[in-house]
């Protein structure tokens, strides 16, 4: 099993961290997490490019896992962009760049800004159009969130319920992704990132619009098949953005399909690096 080393690099006025797989001196893959996940997330498809002779990186957002929390509180999208071009600055050569969820947008919204250090934008059910019965969903889990939980299993529910996640028979492996506080159970994140200011308010979008205007690097959408975010018209509303764009189908699954394992959409990615950055 390829093993993982735990590395510190500079986001825009914080430090993120992120567990690297790999040869240093191979081609960067730099993966994402979604809102409320960490780099675990990640991991197989990190380690899967490793093996190809790629070097993995799958960083915790600002604001989660072992990343530093925002001391201004800014969790807006332009702050996570700004921490994926500061991390494309200090990699100093071309990398590619893969996200589910927020970290699909950040990647969109950072990578657009620098064509000259991206060979492939891999986006995991992402689009500047998002249909909002998907995210009222996601607000729901956030606010189940607030308060924490009693137990693992009370964590495991809030999952199921608001993202659609199977129900664990063994909830105990959540417990690395919570942390405890107060006799209570809280997910590793700044409870500022779940604040209603930073879920889709109308800035993101034109965020969002602007980076799939501008975007010059070749950008791959897996799109779920059940998704409740990312819809057919918002693919067909991305593809006028962005021309180049390819999408592909994961089909019989939903919004959170990448979830805590993620090798099957590792071998989509690998077509698509041995394409357009070969190891």
């Amino acid at each position: 099993m390829t093993m993982a080393h735990r590395i510190r690099l500079p986001g825009a006025g914080l430090t993120l961290v992120a567990d690297a797989y790999g040869d240093p001196s191979g081609p960067p893959v730099c993966f994402f997490h979604g809102g409320g996940q960490s780099r675990r997330s990640w991991r197989g498809s990190a380690r899967q490019v490793a093996r190809h002779g790629y070097y993995g990186l799958s960083f915790d957002l600002r604001g989660h896992g072992e990343s530093d929390w925002a001391r201004d509180g800014d969790y807006l999208l332009e702050a996570f962009g700004r921490d994926v071009e500061a991390i494309l600055a200090a990699l100093g050569r071309t990398a590619a760049l893969v996200g589910a969820s927020r970290g699909g947008q950040a990647a969109l919204v950072g990578g657009s800004r620098h064509p000259d250090r991206v060979g492939l934008i891999m986006l995991a059910d992402v689009s500047p159009y998002m249909d909002d019965t998907g995210v009222d969903g996601v607000r729901a889990f956030f606010r189940a969130s607030e308060d924490g939980f009693v137990s693992t299993d009370e964590a495991a529910a809030a999952l199921h319920v608001h993202l659609g996640r199977p129900l664990l028979a063994d909830s105990s492996g959540l417990a690395s992704a919570l942390r405890e506080d107060r006799g209570r159970l809280f997910w590793q994140w700044d409870p500022r990132t779940a604040s209603p200011e930073f879920l889709n308010p109308p800035s993101e979008g034109e965020t969002l619009i602007a980076a799939a205007r501008q975007v010059a690097a070749p950008v791959v959408l897996i799109r779920a098949e059940l998704s409740d975010i990312v819809s057919p018209d918002s693919v067909r509303r991305f593809r006028e953005l962005t021309p180049h764009l390819e999408v592909e189908q994961a089909d019989g699954v939903g919004h959170m399909f990448t979830g805590d394992r993620n090798d099957s959409f590792a071998e989509r990615l690998l077509h698509h690096l041995a394409r357009y950055m070969p190891a």
